[in-house]
């Protein structure tokens, strides 16, 4: 168990400790102020980085409990009598340090899984196979990155026989600090591709930097189809397992098509022969089965595996967030159940401030290497932490030790019992975290509680939304504030769940169009600052009983403004002035400022928060001599209102394309709206396809050429054809336009034709030649059919696209 004294950690990090009392206990470790809830032990990592400095929320931390803190010399942070600080060069190379020394402590199998994709899968399964013969301990979720991997190692403990570890890479020379702390015995090289290749010279140069990660391990697995691993491999000194489907490796490998679900696959080495059938057909799975059967056998498994092989589960490798029946949310995280994971998805409900009420339904743990009673004391107090109102126990163990839970609780058997009982349970408004080992299937509890609405979905990465922003962020200074743009049910991807993870992200204000979406927010726990951008005249005073600040761009707005101070004089009312630069849409012009600014004067309560304006065509260089005007006229402009203010005022003019093509211009605060999504002006290959719009084939039926297809008899077959229905038409926001051929959706990664007009709740695919079935899952578009491909057959911008996805459609939520 990682347990050491403040003292421990400061001397094996070299790091220098201040306390009065240096035997303090750490137990936990945490590194992300947003999610800190105060549990024994805990100490915190005050990383300063490119778009935050963990520095700068000691205080906060320090009034919620903690006093346990690891700092950078250098850096400014308060210092409290009974705090204990260890001070290090660097606080992350320092943590690493230790865990480092903690991996040390433990002479066990140490397999470490690198390369483009899947990683964890391979980790899960490698788990799944092992766990029922050892002791496993592995990273939770995709924790592979400098911070991901020493928290990872942390898990490690006396009780564990094996650990997996994952490692990633996004630039050279990061490798070398993860081998350090990982020191693997056994690697596994899982194949090379496109991901997180911009930083590196060449795919060779991005293999080579990869394959450092097992320079000291006893056996290396590799694909020797992959030329390029395997040539680089040659440069490691080990036994390698380097298998083949077409004789390049010692290890030769058959893979033969049983049936349309499971294949056999047979592996010959040494004249050894090995045979097992595996529940997949499709390439990635196979190799990764590939994979996970030599490291078992390595580990002399066999008997696990052939027994595990077989029942290898399809894994959901996220934490997703969806609505519920009776108002609810549901997250479910049911894709693994472990100590660390259960942590993770209790600091992400944390987060979440849409409900006061807080449902966990959590299964036995299984397989921790923990002692139970120790195991379930301690998910009590994590429950405590977390003020989780209610919680349900699903399995024969965690009922033994209920008597930990203090929180109102409800236990039963099995999921089966929990089923038969869910009509009684009430379930209203709450959030209901699912946390459940595969075993007990909570996908079936998931299928009862989530709200049925449409099998069409709108999937929204969390991950690559909060990537965007700090992409977006690199161009920022330190001081300079950031609004973000959630209007338009946040450019269609749902306005409460973005705005509260940028209100995580501490991002400085959010901008709505109307005031009713203002409201919305503040109802479901949104506090920070939000603007109401175009405000009608008769919403003002409601927008200021619910704290939201105004947009002023003409006297009739101000002068409501003034109204409504005349009436509640105690309160001070934040306006944001807007100018127009050349829009022509709404603002003050240069000539109107002087009578704007004695009117404002007069009325002290009115304080301007900001000034503004809008550029026309800061994405296109074309337009840059124009852009250059605006600016110059809103430097004009906004240089007046600040000289005849006494306060300072914040200015901003910059958009999502501004931010990255005149960053100079950014003054105190910039406005990011579609670049969040994954939109950019001149770097797309550095920014994240954040949503999917996706749906399945409800129907498929075989005809012949010359047969019609839809209204107007539009579509007419060439030759016979598979045609496949789905269930998604116009009313869901594809736009007839995209019919007849002229709109494309992605099959099995098969780029195929709409045929016929697009109807309102239904669009025919023409699917000649591709493998499907009923059931398939279909994207309209995503990371790898791009909304700029159908922007472009729609002769307009992506905004209108994904502004157009109607509510009907549900959003899922996810976080990788």
């Amino acid at each position: 168990m990682f347990t050491y004294t403040i003292k421990q950690i400061a001397d094996i990090s070299n790091s220098v400790l201040y306390s009065k009392t240096p035997d303090a206990i750490v137990t936990n470790i945490h590194f992300d102020s947003r999610s800190f809830v105060q549990i024994p032990h805990a100490l915190f990592l005050a990383i300063p980085g490119k778009n935050h400095n963990g520095h700068k929320y000691i205080a906060d931390l320090y009034a919620q409990g903690c006093t346990l803190f690891w700092v950078e010399k250098g850096c400014e942070y308060p210092l409290f009598d009974d705090a204990h600080y260890v001070e290090s060069e660097n606080v992350l190379r320092a943590f690493q340090t230790l865990c480092a020394y903690h991996r040390n402590q433990f002479s066990i199998p140490v397999i470490a899984i690198t390369g483009s994709n899947g990683k964890t899968i391979v980790k899960e399964w490698l788990h799944h196979i092992l766990s029922a013969e050892y002791a496993v301990v592995r990273s939770p979720r995709s924790y592979n990155s400098q911070i991901g991997v020493p928290l990872s190692l942390s898990l490690m403990s006396e009780a564990h026989q094996i650990a997996i570890i994952e490692a990633g890479i996004s630039m050279p020379h990061e490798m070398e600090h993860l081998q350090k702390m990982i020191q693997p015995t056994i690697g596994i090289f899982t194949n090379i591709g496109d991901a997180h290749s911009q930083n590196f010279e060449s795919i060779e140069q991005k293999i080579a930097e990869k394959m450092k990660l097992f320079a000291e391990v006893k056996s290396l697995i590799y694909c020797a189809d992959y030329r390029l691993i395997h040539a680089s491999a040659q440069n490691i000194s080990c036994e390698k397992y380097a298998w083949s489907t077409t004789g390049n490796g010692n290890i030769h490998v058959q893979m033969q098509n049983r049936d349309a679900k499971t294949t056999q696959i047979t592996i010959v080495q040494n004249a050894k022969k090995d045979v097992c059938t595996v529940p997949f057909v499709d390439s990635a799975s196979l190799e990764n089965c590939v994979h996970c059967i030599i490291a078992a056998t390595i580990l002399s498994a066999q008997q696990t595996l052939d027994e595990h092989i077989q029942t290898l589960p399809q894994i959901e490798m996220r934490l997703e967030q969806k609505k519920g029946i009776h108002n609810c949310t549901i997250i479910n995280d049911s894709y693994n159940s472990d100590l660390q994971s259960i942590r993770i998805v209790l600091e992400f409900l944390s987060q979440q401030k849409q409900h006061s009420k807080k449902t966990l339904i959590l299964s036995d743990v299984q397989q921790t290497g923990m002692a139970n009673d120790e195991l379930y004391k301690e998910i009590s107090e994590l429950i405590a932490a977390h003020e989780i109102s209610r919680f349900i126990g699903i399995g024969s163990e965690i009922s033994k030790y209920a008597h930990y839970i203090e929180t109102e609780h409800l236990l039963f058997e099995n999921t089966h019992d929990f089923l038969q009982a869910i009509a009684t349970i009430p379930f209203e408004n709450e959030l209901i975290v699912l946390k459940g080992a595969r075993c007990f299937a909570f996908e079936q509890i998931a299928q009862r509680l989530e709200l049925q609405i449409h099998h069409t979905v709108l999937e929204i990465n969390l991950n690559a939304l909060i990537d965007n922003l700090n992409y977006f962020r690199s161009f920022l200074y330190d001081e300079t504030k950031i609004m973000i743009m959630v209007k338009a049910f946040s450019y269609g991807s749902g306005t409460f769940e973005i705005a509260n993870i940028l209100q995580n992200q501490k991002v400085d204000y959010l901008a709505v169009a109307f005031v009713d979406e203002g409201i919305e927010l503040r109802k479901a726990g949104i506090t920070i600052p939000i603007v109401v951008m175009n405000p009608e005249i008769s919403t003002i005073e409601l927008a200021y009983i619910h704290n939201l600040e105004i947009e002023v761009y003409n006297f009739a707005v101000l002068h409501e403004v003034f109204r409504c101070a005349a009436l509640h004089p105690e309160k001070q009312y934040n306006v944001h002035i807007k100018i127009d630069t050349g829009m022509v849409r709404y603002g003050f012009q240069e000539h109107e400022l002087p009578k704007l600014m004695q009117e404002i004067k007069a009325v002290p309560q009115c304080v301007i928060a900001s000034v503004f304006s809008h550029l026309v065509g800061s994405d296109e260089a074309r337009f840059d001599a124009f852009t250059h005007e605006q600016i110059a006229l809103f430097e004009t402009c906004s240089s007046y209102i600040q000289s005849v203010c006494t306060y300072p005022i914040i200015r901003h003019i910059l958009n999502s394309a501004g931010i990255e093509r005149f960053p100079e211009h950014q003054y105190s605060m910039v406005r990011l709206g579609i670049g969040l999504y994954g939109i950019s002006a001149v770097n797309q290959e550095k920014t994240r396809h954040v949503s999917t719009l996706k749906t399945h084939i409800s129907h498929i039926r075989s005809i012949t050429s010359g047969t019609s297809v839809g209204y107007s008899r539009a579509g007419i077959t060439t030759r016979d054809s598979r045609i496949a229905v789905l269930p998604i038409g116009y009313a869901d926001g594809l736009r007839r336009t995209l019919s007849n051929g002229v709109g494309t959706v992605l099959l099995h990664n098969v780029e195929v034709p709409i045929i016929g007009n697009i109807c309102m709740d239904a669009t025919m695919i023409d699917i000649t030649g591709v493998d499907a079935e009923i059931g398939d899952e279909v994207i309209l578009f995503g990371e790898k059919h791009p909304i700029t491909i159908m922007a472009k057959k729609l002769e307009t911008i992506p905004y209108e696209v994904i502004t157009s996805v109607s509510q009907r459609v549900k959003r899922i939520y996810y976080l990788e």
